[in-house]
């Protein structure tokens, strides 16, 4: 669950400077529009964001049970159903009974979804380097790994 602060509590020492505040807001709302842009070089056909996310979470976190899953999305077991049901009527999905638990199921990727995921992620990476090399100059490119660098150190903890 994502933490959630009440500003008008917090010490002025922790409050941002107005050059944060306005960096902040600028790299979420290039982080947005970004996001957006590669989710349309991509091809997620009919799938909804839902869909799209547990697959995500199954290729990055491995097999996982229906009810594994409604937790890490934050959703309830009869609203992960409904999603587990339209991947696996897709093809996209597979369930297998859990070898230390005959009442659970086991969900895991198919390899159709498997190579679904990579080629949207090369598309996603293809369109992006193009870009890159399109509009930035040699230059340009190596300030923006710097910038990298730096967004990178604010988000690693």
């Amino acid at each position: 669950m994502a933490k959630r602060y009440n500003l008008e509590r917090m010490p002025p020492s922790l409050l941002s400077t107005p050059t944060a505040a306005k960096a902040a807001e600028e790299l979420r709302g290039l982080i947005g529009r970004l996001k957006r842009r590669l989710r349309e070089q991509s091809n997620v056909g009919d799938f909804t964001p839902s869909q799209i996310a547990v697959l995500v979470r199954l290729e990055k976190n491995g097999p996982a049970t229906a009810s594994g899953l409604a937790r890490a999305e934050a959703m309830r077991p009869q609203s992960m159903g409904k999603i587990i049901a339209a991947l696996e009527a897709e093809g996209m999905i597979r369930g297998e009974p859990d070898s230390t638990d005959g009442r659970q199921t086991i969900l895991d990727l198919t390899e159709t979804s498997r190579a679904w995921i990579v080629e949207g992620r090369a598309a996603r990476q293809d369109w992006l380097s193009r870009r890159i090399e399109h509009y930035l100059s040699p230059d340009e490119q190596a300030r923006l790994l710097t910038a990298l660098a730096l967004i990178r150190k604010v988000v690693d903890d």
